[in-house]
């Protein structure tokens, strides 16, 4: 499976990456919302992954624009932004999860594996 994500903080970028390569996933990484955008559009995403504030266009930019063209991609939402209002902004926006910062790399995980499960249609584990 591979993941996109965007996220301009790069320390936590890269652990994250580094966190999730090691539970099987490939991942890319974009640090501004310019790459983020470009790079969201390519079909090669089973997720993606995508910060709110980004330098040059935001994640709900991108997100927007994503829908708009018709890309059904999962996206979860990883921000420090974690008021209601900006949880129903993201997900009117079009995300299919919301997970605000600082969170457990555990349950961000298990929210990857949902989502991206869910994509494809299978049933959960028993």
């Amino acid at each position: 499976m591979r993941l996109l994500l965007v996220e301009d903080t790069v320390p936590l970028a890269q652990t994250l990456a580094l966190g999730l390569e090691e539970n099987g996933y490939a991942v890319d990484l974009a640090f501004d919302g310019e790459l983020g955008s470009v790079m969201a559009f390519e079909p090669i995403y089973d997720l993606i992954l995508l910060d709110i504030t980004l330098p040059h266009r935001t994640g709900l930019e991108i997100l927007a624009a994503l829908r708009e063209a018709g890309n059904h991609v999962p996206v979860l939402m990883l921000t420090a932004r974690g008021e209601l209002s900006d949880k129903v902004k993201g997900f009117n926006a079009g995300a299919d999860d919301y997970l605000p910062k600082p969170f457990d790399f555990e349950e961000l995980l298990v929210r990857v594996q949902a989502l991206i499960r869910r994509s494809k249609n299978q049933a959960s584990p028993l």
